[in-house]
This record gives C-alpha cells, sequence and structure tokens, in this order.
C-alpha cells in the first residue's frame, strides 16, 4: 500500500533524461552560459521597469533598502536550492521533478499546477505592461477595442517567437538585455551631478499612509521566479556546471540594474509619491536628460517585455513537457515542433491561458501570481529539506554548504515572508488561489483516472528512487 501503488509512478530520472538529451542534441542546438544568464534574468527582473511603485507604497529609504536586503533574504536562498536541485535533477520541469521525488505524484502533479497558473497568469500581464507603454505614444491604444486588438496581437506575435526555438529566444534575450539596460545606464550617468543624497533617506511625504501590501508584493514580484529556469534544465549544455555560474551572474546583474536607476532617480528628482507609479521612470528621464531619454525609456521598456515575455513563455512551456515525461500529463502534452523541436502543444496552451485573464487588473494580476508562487515555494522548501534527509548520498554537482540545521534556518527566513505575503492578500485572491489549487486536485484525479482507463496515452516510469538510480 502507498506510494508503491501510485498509478503514475516515480520516475528513474537520469536514464530518461539522458536518452532525451542524446535526441534533442541531434534536433536541436542547446543552451550554453550566455543565454542562460539572460533568461534567467529575465524570469526575475528584465530590468528595473517595475519597481517604482515601491517609492509610491513607503518612500525613498524603504524602497532602496527593500532592493538591497530582500536580495540576502529570499533571491540567495532561492537561488541556492534552484543550483542544487537543478544539478542533482537536470530534466526539463523543474521544480515539479523535485517534488515528485521528495513527496510522490500527487504533490509533483499539484506543484506544477501552482507553478503553472502563476507562470501563465504573470505570462498573461506583459503584453498589458507593453501596451501600457506603447499607448503614451500611440494613445488609440488607451482604451476599447483598439487596446484589447493590440495585447491579442501583441502576444500572438511574441509566443510565435517563443516557438521558432529555444536558442533563438536565448540569443534574443542577450540582445534585448543589453540594448534594454542602455537607457538607465544613461539616466544614471546623467543624474549623477544632480543627486541629492538626502533624499534617499527619507521615509516619505508627510501625510502619505504606507501601503506595506504593495510594497512587499513589488518587491516580491521583481524578486522571485529564481527556480523558473529549471524547467529548461534539459536543454542546458552541461547543466551541473552552467546553472550555477548562470544564476552567479544573474543575480548580480539583477541587483545592479535594480538598484542604480533607483539611486539615481531618487536622488535627482523631487519626491512626489502619487507619481511613483509603474512608467513613472520615463518621467524621470525627461525631467533629468529631455524627451529623448524618455522615449529611450519607454523604448527599452517594450524591448524588456518581449524579454520577460519570451523567458516566462518559455518556462511554462517546458514544465508542461516535463510533467509529460514524468507522467502526470498525457504524451501528446509534449508533443515537439518537427521543424524547431519547441513544445508547440505547451507554447499553444500557455499562450491560450494567458490570453484569457489578460482583462484582469494589474495589481490583481500581481497578488495572484504571488500567492500561488507563494505556495509552490513552500513546497518547494519542503523538497529540497526533504530530499536532503531522504537521499544523503545522492551525487550533487553543486550542494549547498551546510548541514540540515542551517538549511531549515535558509528557508524558515523567506518562507516567513511566503507566508506573510499569503496573509495580507485580498479576499478575492483568497478565492481565486482557492478555486485554482482545487483545479489542481481535480486535473491530478481525473488524469490517474484516464491512466487507469487508458482513455488516454501517458509515459510510464519503472518506480526507482534508489541512490545508485541518482549516483
Amino acid at each position: 500500500m502507498g506510494q508503491e501503488q501510485e498509478t503514475i509512478s516515480q520516475v528513474p530520472f537520469l536514464e530518461d533524461q539522458q536518452q532525451q538529451q542524446s535526441t534533442i542534441t541531434v534536433s536541436s542546438k542547446k543552451l550554453s552560459l550566455l543565454p542562460l544568464i539572460f533568461l534567467i534574468y529575465f524570469e526575475v527582473a528584465g530590468g528595473p521597469y517595475g519597481e517604482e511603485p515601491a517609492v509610491g507604497a513607503a518612500g525613498p529609504l524603504f524602497a532602496i533598502l527593500g532592493f538591497l536586503i530582500f536580495p540576502f533574504i529570499w533571491s540567495i536562498p532561492e537561488a541556492l536550492v534552484t543550483a542544487e536541485l537543478a544539478t542533482t535533477f537536470p530534466g526539463n520541469g523543474g521544480y515539479v521533478i523535485w517534488a515528485h521525488h521528495a513527496f510522490g505524484p500527487f504533490w509533483g502533479s499539484l506543484m506544477g499546477s501552482w507553478k503553472f497558473l502563476s507562470g501563465v497568469i504573470n505570462l498573461a500581464s506583459y503584453p498589458i505592461l507593453c501596451i501600457d507603454y506603447l499607448k503614451l505614444v500611440f494613445p488609440v491604444f488607451a482604451s476599447g477595442f483598439s487596446h484589447y486588438l493590440a495585447i491579442f496581437v501583441v502576444t500572438l506575435v511574441l509566443s510565435f517567437l517563443n516557438y521558432t526555438g529555444l536558442a533563438i529566444v536565448g540569443y534574443t534575450a542577450v540582445t534585448l538585455g543589453v540594448v534594454s539596460l542602455i537607457p538607465f545606464l544613461l539616466l544614471t550617468v546623467i543624474a549623477i551631478p544632480k543627486i541629492d543624497f538626502m533624499r534617499w533617506i527619507s521615509l516619505g511625504q508627510n501625510g502619505v499612509p504606507k501601503n506595506w501590501r504593495l510594497f512587499f508584493n513589488t518587491l516580491f514580484w521583481n524578486l522571485n521566479f529564481w527556480d523558473n529556469a529549471s524547467t529548461l534544465a534539459g536543454e542546458v549544455e552541461q547543466p551541473q556546471s552552467t546553472f550555477p555560474k548562470a544564476l552567479f551572474s544573474a543575480g548580480l546583474l539583477t541587483c545592479v540594474a535594480y538598484l542604480l536607476p533607483l539611486l539615481a532617480a531618487t536622488g535627482a528628482v523631487p519626491l512626489d509619491q502619487e507619481n511613483w507609479v509603474d512608467g513613472y521612470f520615463a518621467e524621470v528621464a525627461e525631467i533629468i536628460a529631455g524627451k529623448w531619454l524618455k522615449i529611450c525609456i519607454e523604448i527599452g521598456a517594450c524591448l524588456s517585455i518581449i524579454g520577460l515575455y519570451e523567458a516566462q513563455l518559455s518556462n511554462c512551456a517546458y514544465q508542461i513537457l516535463g510533467m509529460t515525461n514524468l507522467g502526470l500529463l498525457p504524451k501528446v502534452f509534449g508533443s515537439r515542433s518537427s521543424w524547431f523541436h519547441t513544445p508547440w502543444v505547451g507554447i499553444f496552451i500557455s499562450t491560450l491561458i494567458a490570453l484569457t485573464v489578460s482583462y484582469m487588473d494589474f495589481t490583481n494580476i500581481i497578488s495572484c501570481v504571488n500567492f500561488l508562487y507563494s505556495l509552490g515555494m513552500l513546497l518547494e522548501f519542503a523538497s529540497f529539506l526533504w530530499l536532503r534527509k531522504k537521499l544523503p548520498a545522492t551525487k550533487r554537482p553543486f550542494r549547498v554548504p551546510m548541514e540540515m540545521l542551517g538549511l531549515i534556518f535558509m528557508c524558515i527566513i523567506p518562507s516567513g515572508f511566503l507566508v506573510y505575503v499569503m496573509v495580507v492578500a485580498t479576499k478575492m485572491v483568497y478565492i481565486v488561489s482557492a478555486l485554482l489549487t482545487f483545479f489542481g486536485i481535480f486535473l491530478y484525479f481525473f488524469m490517474k483516472l484516464c491512466r487507469s482507463n487508458k482513455c488516454l496515452e501517458f509515459k510510464n516510469f519503472e518506480e526507482k528512487l534508489d541512490n545508485e538510480d541518482l549516483d
């Protein structure tokens, strides 16, 4: 009785992945270090766009401290967990594989549901952001039918780019990352003579209440998703050595990209908190250097959003592929394009769901993403700790240099923040998240029923979780 009788069995991981990787190598080019760095960068940040509400919510000092301290209590622990588990289980699916190995197929499936749904909801926000910037130049996109048509067209075009191949997406991310950061580098340099250091220690304007929910949601949304690229591990050259290097490099790039423009903007411009909303960096650029830099920032924003969309869509599509390889979804969900070898079914499903939720308010999108992602991250931390205990002798190409007590302490601090993010959520977020969780549970048992009745074809794996299978 117990897990041995689950109809969806544990995966003999490395054997299957090696077979898949040899096939993929023939058909498509794998990701090298530089494209992976920028894909992780776009999974997490994509530039300073979107950090403005932190200043509006809590003032310059708390915003600066937030983007300075939060990476140490949240981003680094998440990146370390990702580095260890992605190099131990280097296959498509990432965190789904980790939960599957740790607690069995039910929790692997539920992890997949939480992370996938948070991913596609997040995906829906990017075309909205892109149109929000474009409407500053083309007011026709501000509202009405043209607004929704623009979102629809942008979503389809960006999804087609993803369909053309992960290697193309990776090098596109490199180009987009460099070009979109140049305006902020110019902003920082030009602002230096105008900086008043005392503005950095401002707690905010008198009479403006602190909005801590918005503040922490903004920090969380701008500094999470370090584990997303793990779903692409099966497409990476030598993932055991490449992933830790890529995570470290992307971490440095992300911190610098957030802090330097924030310091420049808050130091060079008098504080008016109500102006600090999404897109305000463009206004700051015009104040500091002129309209030319504002236009550059807006163009950079659109380019950054393209990179964000491509990275997130790749994560969602390859997660579906990984869940198919685990036998959690029917084989048809793992279908690859005969032209580009990309998981076209995963891309199509992700795009379709993103389009259906694109009408939601952007603030509500962030809140729902954060709640579902928090549930997934709590399960991810638990999987990490349990796998250390369950499989202590398993070869780990990268190993977090701590014993169990230190690992527990490392995971408790960000877990406390995850709980806080969930506690301060609105009633609507609770309702939506509960419904989506029930959907994930229903999906698992429905797939289990389909498998037992043989009405759909699934991949089959024998249960092998002995240490020698993973060495």
